[in-house]
């Protein structure tokens, strides 16, 4: 059995209003920390961003709109098909505004990979280890 959960998915990152481009998202489930979901999106072997969000955020984000500060999260129709819409906002910029990015992601595919977490670790079952943590900020480490 792995120890975590890692899926590499191809979804497209909005450029203007209308156009897509095609980048891949690594996402991983480290049961050592069981509230959190990593993605980090590359291109052509560069990293363009790393983010860390809330599975359960993730979660209800396939379902309905989520988030109102740094992530926004939202399902949305595309045909027939389902996609997870993420919006993630970033650093200020020198002119006061900030980095926006748009991705899309088959929502299916991102169920697929949330059904594989709660197999590893079901909701409400997660273990938080408060003394370790506590240990790592006292000592500095």
């Amino acid at each position: 059995m792995n120890s975590f959960v890692h899926k590499t998915l191809v979804v497209e990152l909005q450029a203007g209003d209308t156009d897509r481009f095609p980048v891949l998202a690594h996402l991983s489930y480290d049961p050592s920390d069981p509230f959190a979901v990593t993605v980090v999106f590359s291109h052509d072997g560069r990293i363009l961003a790393r983010w860390q969000l809330d599975r359960e955020m993730v979660t209800e984000g396939l379902t309905r709109p989520v988030g109102i500060g740094d992530v926004r999260l939202r399902p949305q129709a595309r045909g027939v098909e389902r996609e997870l819409r993420m919006e993630f906002l970033g650093e200020a910029h020198a002119d006061g505004g900030r980095h926006h990015a748009v991705v899309f992601a088959w929502a299916e595919t991102v169920g697929e990979f949330l059904h594989e977490t709660r197999r590893m670790v079901p909701p409400g079952r997660e273990e938080v280890r408060v003394d370790d943590f506590l240990a790592d900020v006292l000592t500095g480490t």
